[in-house]
């Protein structure tokens, strides 16, 4: 297994990290209520999932306060 002869500038590592980005998060708009959110997961504000209801809304328009 090679390993390194001398020690990695600071600069070289900060340069060869700085091409590590991270990406936004992809988001599609619910076809029940057309809120955003996350593709394949249950949407959270209605709790539907490919035309079903699954899950009781975890954010709901009209909570209770």
């Amino acid at each position: 297994m090679a390993v390194p002869k001398r020690k990695m500038s600071r600069s070289n590592t900060r340069a060869r990290r700085s091409q590590w980005k991270t990406t936004a998060t992809t988001l599609t708009t619910c076809p029940r209520c057309q809120s955003a959110t996350k593709p394949h997961t249950a949407c959270p504000s209605c709790g539907a999932y490919a035309g079903r209801q699954y899950v009781e809304a975890l954010r709901s328009e009209h909570e209770a306060r």
